[in-house]
């Protein structure tokens, strides 16, 4: 698989680390109809849906409680994926007035630090020597306290991924019976931003608070005996007071709480496309962040946009070496210079470091919005098919077993291709001209150019709904009989 420059993504079922990070991706899930390859039943639960949080639309979800519960002894757990690095983002954040808050938040140094402040001054301080800069993974992070505890550094417990942290870049200890501000009448809980700035850009899911316990991370998740890769498992325990769970199941109501407490959420800008099915369970590539230039990010690293007068790319943090593949872009502006929607050799291209287009190298090829020309091998025309324009949808489908590229819009494939036809390729770009490696997706544009990309996990709302053969993703248009949603269910077949 690719490496960016966030993290390798690895062979399904095989547990990697980042480079940057040093934490497990959850690159492979298995649901819970295949517990019988375990010794023993693995009790994992799988997780459909999570809530996509766009910093850009100041989105976020905020409760005030209407009663205290237990301000010094409470567990929060979420699994998350994020979208943005190098910028501060807020987790949660109880705020009961300037010299009263509790704030757990990814530092601009992406160090996740967890932050008390009680009579204006710091209570607790722990910031972690991990970094937190893989956008390709998912991390499970859980927060466990108990501010009566004798010992000062039990008071407070972080663990990622279900190892406890012990190296902190600073460690200011939680004082003893001193509160953290998540549980108290009258306060506000913000997820996802700081009340009114530093939102959170990524995803969520399972964002669960139990009031009144200090609890280890067992009791949300498990390493799975065969890959040895941290899971989620169904909290069965009691809430507490202001417990509540978060599940994002229900679109038309991303804040409400599944755990019986009817401790809803009041939404704020989120509407129902931020629902997504990207999660730990089934993990979608996005595009990499990591790998730009002048381009903006939004809506979980799908939605792409450039301002500038310098033409930039984007490619995807992943791509496959075999199987058949699809996705689909839709173009809401081409830009007065066009926009180039293609396939990129994550190993060999040069758009890895260039500021080149699909098709510009050997190793990648682009369909060019201006006129419809298809180029690969360094400008060379494989067909001419007609212009792109604002709003159109470009699919793309991937042949990697028989060895050729499809462009198609708005439903109808160009240049006469036949994404079903097998080995004769009819109307297809030979693979081979983009050389051997992994082949993700990528795209270029400039001048007021945006587009929102596909991958099973649409970032912009759909008129139909089609799922795959295996019923994984979301498109616009039916993938081609034997094209799969680049994701991690999909992939662990191509393993």
């Amino acid at each position: 698989m690719n490496q960016d420059n966030g993290g390798i993504i690895g062979k399904i079922n095989t547990p990697t680390t980042s480079l940057a990070s040093g934490v497990w991706s959850l690159d492979s899930q298995f649901d819970s109809q295949s517990s019988s390859i375990w010794p023993l039943a693995f009790p994992n639960t799988t997780i459909a849906n999570s809530c996509r949080f766009n910093g850009a639309s100041s989105e976020d979800l905020e409760r005030t409680p209407s009663s205290s519960g237990n301000n010094n002894k409470n567990t929060l757990s979420v699994w998350l994926k994020r979208s943005k690095v190098d910028e501060e983002d807020f987790i949660i954040y109880g705020f009961g007035g300037s010299a009263n808050r509790c704030k757990i938040t990814f530092k601009a140094d992406n160090k996740l630090q967890i932050n008390t402040i009680v009579s204006s001054s710091n209570n607790l301080v722990y910031e972690t020597n991990r970094l937190f800069r893989d956008t390709n993974a998912w991390y499970h992070i859980v927060i466990a306290f108990d501010s009566t505890l004798a010992t000062a550094g039990d008071r407070c417990r972080l663990y990622v991924n279900g190892v406890e942290e012990t190296s902190f870049a600073t460690e200011t200890d939680m004082g003893q019976n001193t509160s953290n501000f998540l549980s108290t009448s009258g306060t506000p809980v913000y997820i996802g931003s700081q009340e009114s700035g530093n939102y959170f850009d990524g995803y969520m899911t399972e964002f669960v608070f139990v009031d009144g316990q200090q609890l280890e991370p067992t009791a949300f998740g498990a390493f799975n005996p065969v890959t040895n890769i941290w899971e989620p498992i169904g909290y069965g325990g009691t809430y507490g007071t202001n417990g509540f769970r978060l599940d994002f199941a229900d679109s038309s109501a991303l804040g409400n709480d599944v755990s019986g407490n009817d401790n809803d959420f009041t939404v704020q800008n989120l509407t129902s496309v931020d629902q997504s099915t990207d999660t730990c369970s089934n993990n979608f590539i996005t595009l990499n962040p990591l790998q730009s230039g002048p381009i903006t990010f939004t809506d979980g690293n799908l939605t792409q946009g450039n301002t500038s007068s310098t033409g930039n790319n984007a490619i995807s943090t992943i791509g496959a070496t075999s199987g058949k593949w699809y996705a689909e872009v839709k173009c809401t502006a081409v830009g007065s210079n066009g926009t180039t929607v293609g396939f990129v050799n994550l190993n060999k291209s040069s758009l890895q470091i260039q500021n080149i287009s699909p098709g510009q190298d050997n190793f990648s090829a682009g369909l060019y919005s201006n006129g419809g020309p298809i180029f690969y091998s360094s400008e060379t025309t494989f067909a001419t098919v007609g212009s792109t324009s604002d709003g159109d949808i470009i699919q793309l489908a991937m042949d990697l077993d028989n060895g050729y590229l499809y462009w198609g819009r708005n439903g109808t494939y160009l240049n006469s291709g036949v994404p079903t036809s097998g080995s004769t390729g009819t109307g297809g770009l030979a693979t081979s001209n983009l050389g051997s490696g992994e082949i993700g997706f990528g795209m270029w544009q400039r001048n007021s150019a945006s587009a929102s990309w596909n991958y099973g996990s649409p970032s912009f709302s759909i008129s139909s709904g089609n799922a795959d053969a295996n019923g994984f993703g979301n498109f616009e248009y039916a993938p081609p009989s034997g094209y799969f949603a680049l994701n991690t269910k999909n992939l662990s077949e191509f393993g």
